[in-house]
C-alpha cells in the first residue's frame, strides 16, 4: 500500500493558510481561501457558527460515513480597553500564556501595527517578579499620543495577530496558527488530489480554540458514523524537558493518540494507525503523557456517539507567536490520515 504524497502543493497551502489571519470567532479570511480553493471541487456551505462543511464525492460511495475534520481558528489577542495614556487593555482569545507574548509585535485586524508590553522591570515589586504575568498586566503600545487618538484607529473588541513570518529551512517550518491550519491544509490536498475514492464529508471548523464550539455543532449536523480529526500537538523535545515530559518529539512522525484530557479513543481505530503506518513505510508516535485535548472531545459524545481517532503533526511552542515543526511530520500526517480514511470509507473497519 503506497499514498501518493504531493509535497510541494502542502507546502504552498500551509504557507498561504498561515499568513491569513483568523482568529476564534473571526475565520472568514480562512473560509474565503477555502471556497476559492475547493469551491469548484465540492459542494461547500457554511453553518451558522461558521464551519464550511464540504461534500467530496468520489467513484465509489462510501460503507460508512465518515468526518474528517480541521479547525480553523487561530489563538490571538482582544482589545479590552482603551487607557488615558493611549495603550491598549487586552486579553487572550484562547490557551495563550502571558508570557509568551511580551515583547512581541503584533497586527490589529485593521493593519496597525503595535507592540506588546507589561510593567518594567525595575517597577515590579519582589513578589511580582516571582509571580508569571497575567493578561490583565500587559498592554499593547501602537504609539497613541491619548486616549483620544487610539480611539482613531481601535475600538473594543478588535483583534490582535502575531506576526512572527512564515520561515522553512532544512526541512523545518516556523509560523504562527500552524495549529491548526497544518491540518486544514491536508484536508484541501486530499480534495486538491482527489486522494479518497469514496465519498466524504470535510468539516473546516470554527472555534476551537474557546472550547471545540464549531466541532460540536459540525458533528451535529453531519451526523458522520466516523471522524478523523487532524491536528497539531504539542512537543516538548526542548532543553530542560526529559522522558516522558517530552510528550511527543519532531521527526518521529504523525502522534496517535489512546488518550487525552477529552477522549479515549476508538481502540480500533488507534490499532489502525500502528498496522496503516507500517504498511505504508511512515513513522508514527503516540503522546508519552495524558495531556491536551482537541476537536475530538465533542465530536466523539454527539448524537449517540462518533467511533473517532486524531492524527497530529507534533509542533513546538504551541499557541505562542512561532510555532516549529518538521516537515516531513507534516507529509506524512497527510500521508497516514489519507490511509486511514480509505480504510474505514472501504468498509474494512
Amino acid at each position: 500500500m503506497s499514498v501518493k504524497v504531493n509535497k510541494e502543493l502542502l507546502r504552498d497551502l500551509l504557507k498561504k493558510l498561515c499568513e491569513l489571519d483568523g482568529a476564534s470567532g473571526q475565520e472568514n479570511n480562512i473560509i474565503r481561501f477555502i471556497f476559492d480553493t475547493i469551491g469548484d471541487r465540492c459542494r461547500c456551505r457554511v453553518t451558522p457558527l461558521g464551519c464550511v462543511i464540504a461534500d467530496y464525492k468520489g467513484e465509489n460511495r462510501a460503507a460508512s460515513k465518515l468526518m474528517i475534520s480541521a479547525h480553523m481558528d487561530e489563538v490571538g489577542l482582544i482589545v479590552t480597553g482603551i487607557n488615558a495614556d493611549g495603550t491598549l487593555n487586552i486579553n487572550c482569545i484562547g490557551g495563550v500564556e502571558a508570557d509568551a507574548v511580551i515583547g512581541r509585535q503584533v497586527r490589529l485586524e485593521n493593519g496597525i501595527m503595535g507592540s506588546v508590553g507589561s510593567c518594567a522591570v525595575h517597577n515590579m515589586t519582589e513578589e511580582q517578579r516571582k509571580t508569571a504575568p497575567k493578561f490583565d498586566s500587559l498592554y499593547i503600545d501602537i504609539g497613541a499620543k491619548d486616549r483620544e487618538d487610539a480611539e482613531k484607529y481601535v475600538s473594543l473588541g478588535d483583534y490582535a495577530y502575531f506576526t512572527c513570518g512564515y520561515a522553512a529551512r532544512d526541512g523545518v517550518i516556523r509560523s504562527k496558527a500552524i495549529d491548526d491550519r497544518a491540518g486544514c491544509a491536508i484536508m484541501l490536498a486530499m480534495i486538491l488530489e482527489n486522494a479518497l475514492p469514496y465519498d466524504c464529508t470535510f468539516a473546516f471548523e470554527t472555534q476551537e480554540e474557546i472550547g471545540l464550539r464549531g466541532a460540536r455543532t459540525a458533528a451535529f449536523d453531519i451526523e458522520p458514523d466516523f471522524a478523523l480529526v487532524l491536528e497539531a500537538t504539542t512537543a516538548a523535545d526542548v532543553p530542560l524537558s526529559e522522558g516522558d515530559k517530552r510528550c511527543c518529539i519532531l521527526g518521529e512522525g504523525p502522534v496517535v493518540s489512546y488518550m487525552d484530557r477529552s477522549t479515549i479513543y476508538d481502540r480500533e481505530l488507534y490499532k489502525l494507525s500502528i498496522q496503516l503506518a507500517k504498511d505504508i513505510g511512515v513513522r508514527r508516535q503516540t503522546k508519552t503523557v495524558v495531556a491536551g485535548g482537541n476537536d475530538s472531545g465533542a465530536i466523539h459524545i454527539s448524537r449517540g456517539g462518533v467511533r473517532t481517532c486524531a492524527v497530529s503533526v507534533p509542533c513546538r511552542y504551541l499557541h505562542t507567536p512561532c510555532c516549529v515543526i518538521n516537515e516531513e511530520d507534516y507529509f506524512d500526517s497527510y500521508a497516514l490520515s489519507a490511509a486511514m480514511a480509505e480504510e474505514i470509507l472501504s468498509g474494512r473497519v
